[in-house]
This record gives C-alpha cells, sequence and structure tokens, in this order.
C-alpha cells in the first residue's frame, strides 16, 4: 500500500510538473496573400518579433495564411480551436474576415485580438463578442480627424468612394454622422471590389457632384486605383484616404498620384516625427526599431503595429491569467479573456489601451495624428 501511495504522489506531481511547464498557444490568421497582402505580410512579420516566453511559460505561435478569404479565416480559427487548442487567436487583417471569425471563437470561447479597423467587430457587446478584442482605431475616431481638416480647410461637399464590403460600409456610415457635426454635406456615394481593376464609372459619378474634397475608404494597395483614376480624369480638388492605406506598397503603387493625400493615421506612422511630449513617441518608436532592426530601414508600416499592439496586449493578460490557470486549459482561456478587459494604461506603437467591458478596444484621441504624403514620405501635420 505505501508503494501504491508513493507511486501515487508521483504520478501527481508529476502531472502537476508538466502542467507547470505548459506552453501557450497562439493562433495567428493573417492575409499574408490576396488583396490584402500588402497588410498581412507586415502583420505576419511582425509575429516573428514577439516574445518567446511569458511569464517564465514558452509561447508557441501557429501562423496560417487565410488569403483574404473569409472562408479560409473561419477554417483557420477552427482548426486552431479544434486541432491546436490554442490559449488566444490573433487576427485576421481584414474586417470581412474577422466578422467572419467571431461565432467560431465563441462557440470555442477563445479570446481572439483582431487586426482590423471595424468597430462592428467588437460592437455593440454581446455574449459572443465579449470574446473578441481588436488593435486598430474605430472608424468614428479617424472619421473625426478627416472632418476636422476638411472643416478647417473650408470644404462643404465632398464625395465618397469605398470598398463595397463591411469595411466600406462602416466607414461611410461613421463618415457621414462625423460630417454632419461640422455641415459638411456628402454630394455623392460609390462602392467598388477589392479586386476591380477599373473604377471609372463611378469616379464619374463623383465627379459630375463637384465635390470639394474626395474620401477613398479602403485599404491596403487597391486603395490606390479611386486616386489614380481621380488624378487620369482631371481632378485637382483634395483626396483623403483613411488609415487603411498607411504603408509603404500604398506610396509605392500611388506613386506620382497620390501625393498630397491627406489621411489619420497612428501615431507610429510618424514616431520619429513626434514632440518628445507625445505619449506614444517611445511605445511607437520601440516597435519601429525592432520591425526595422529585423527588415530594414524605412520597412515599417502601420499594418505591423496593429499586431505588435495585439501582441502587447496578449503578452499583457496572458501574464495575469498564469497567476490563476495554466495555459491549455479552459479556465487560463476566461482568465486571459478577462484579464483583456482590464489593460490600463498599456502603451502600444499606436495609443495607450485601457480596455473595460463595454470597450474591447480602449483607444482614445491619443491614438490618431494628421498626415500628409510629400516626396513619397509621411508627413506629420499640425
Amino acid at each position: 500500500m505505501k508503494f501504491i501511495a508513493r507511486t501515487l504522489a508521483l504520478a501527481c506531481a508529476l502531472a502537476a510538473s508538466a502542467a507547470a511547464w505548459a506552453d501557450i498557444t497562439v493562433g495567428v490568421t493573417v492575409s499574408s496573400s490576396g488583396p490584402a497582402a500588402s497588410l498581412g505580410i507586415p502583420e505576419k512579420n511582425t509575429i516573428a518579433l514577439m516574445p518567446k516566453t511569458i511569464g517564465g511559460q514558452k509561447v508557441n505561435y501557429i501562423v496560417l495564411d487565410d488569403a483574404s478569404d473569409t472562408t479560409a479565416a473561419v477554417a483557420n480559427t477552427r482548426k486552431f480551436t479544434s486541432e491546436y487548442k490554442v490559449d488566444v487567436i490573433l487576427g485576421s487583417t481584414t474586417t470581412p474576415n474577422s466578422l467572419a471569425m467571431i461565432d467560431a471563437v465563441a462557440e470555442a470561447q477563445t479570446p481572439m485580438i483582431s487586426m482590423a479597423a471595424s468597430a462592428r467587430i467588437v460592437e455593440p457587446q454581446d455574449a459572443k463578442k465579449r470574446w473578441v478584442f481588436k488593435t486598430p482605431q474605430n472608424d468614428i475616431m479617424m472619421s473625426l480627424a478627416i472632418v476636422n481638416s476638411m472643416a478647417a480647410k473650408g470644404f462643404k461637399r465632398v464625395a465618397f468612394i469605398g470598398f463595397a464590403d463591411a469595411y466600406g460600409e462602416g466607414w461611410f456610415q461613421e463618415f457621414t454622422k462625423a460630417a454632419a457635426l461640422k455641415k459638411i454635406e456628402v454630394v455623392a456615394s460609390e462602392r467598388y471590389n477589392r479586386a476591380d481593376t477599373a473604377v471609372t464609372g463611378q469616379i464619374l459619378k463623383l465627379l459630375s457632384a463637384k465635390p470639394d474634397a474626395v474620401l477613398v475608404a479602403g485599404s491596403g494597395t487597391p486603395a490606390a486605383l479611386p486616386q489614380r483614376t481621380l488624378k487620369e480624369r482631371g481632378y485637382t480638388g483634395q483626396i483623403y484616404q483613411t488609415h487603411g492605406v498607411a504603408n509603404n506598397d500604398f506610396l509605392r503603387v500611388g506613386g506620382k498620384d497620390v501625393e498630397g493625400t491627406l489621411l489619420p493615421a497612428g501615431p507610429v506612422l510618424v514616431a520619429a516625427q513626434l514632440p518628445a511630449s507625445h505619449p506614444v513617441r517611445k511605445s511607437a518608436l520601440a516597435y519601429v526599431t525592432a520591425y526595422e532592426a529585423a527588415y530594414g530601414a524605412g520597412s515599417v508600416s502601420t499594418f505591423g503595429a496593429h499586431a505588435w499592439d495585439a501582441g502587447l496586449m496578449m503578452q499583457t493578460a496572458a501574464a495575469q491569467a498564469l497567476k490563476k490557470a495554466q495555459p491549455g486549459t479552459a479556465e487560463f482561456r476566461a482568465a486571459l479573456r478577462d484579464a483583456l478587459e482590464n489593460l490600463r494604461e498599456l502603451p502600444g506603437a499606436h495609443g495607450v489601451f485601457n480596455t473595460s467591458a463595454n470597450d474591447h478596444l480602449g483607444l482614445d484621441q491619443r491614438a490618431a495624428v494628421m498626415v500628409k504624403i510629400e516626396g513619397g514620405t509621411w508627413k506629420l501635420q499640425p
């Protein structure tokens, strides 16, 4: 009996030891190919810079490409939860993909941190979205920055062209609300698909409304198409883009056609130009330094920074969750979710995060600056 008791005690001790050293497993789905590849590639690159241990526990990252496709994003999510039993999911890159993933993460009760922008990913909070968080600024925050710029320049009539999906629709809804506050009239609205190669018909309709300015609500390199067409048709008014174009691929594809563009962006895009007193300068420069050390000078993009911030949120929350449960368990996933909902003054590359039960983003106006494209680079605007 003593031998059996000792054997059972040893078995329990070994099991406890194994549990204590269980790895934290992170599932990552990004759009590193397809129309959103210019966003997803820097996100994928950033995952390689994330910590390999948290609180003394090893972290395993499983990175899959969803090819900018909603079906693939959901398939990746279900693979993470059923096969890999991940503790948290980072992704996806785009709004449609992230929205499509919500049901799967809610069913598995696995926290998810999206790198896509639409507020609809986390609002309104309900039983499903309580498992979902995101890092990019909400459309209304960036819409207000654009509208304030338009009003300051005296623009009264503006036209809108955006993606024919949740990203474009979300932007139209928020931008029209913001424009109304400044008594700016939206005189025309058009849509196009991310994979379209021509938007001549839509641009002709916009031009017929004679707008003072045009807002293009797209992301990545596909957002250059309407702007190029506007220039080809002789439009000389001010063109605005969203923060969805804040990467060097957009500058490369747009070339001279995007010179003079105004857009709101996260502070990381112009980190070195921020005043020393800016609350995000130090944390933004930390990401820029890490990314450019790995991938070269001038290689950083705001999209990779959204992934970086997702990693910071995950790292901070996981450290707290480890005090309550072991990785690989439902209890750990729940504790991690709870910790993600209670971040306080966490400085990231894009802003300072303060999350709550009603706010699964947690950013404020410290996360937005206005930027102009000048000489093929980003210039901070006063």
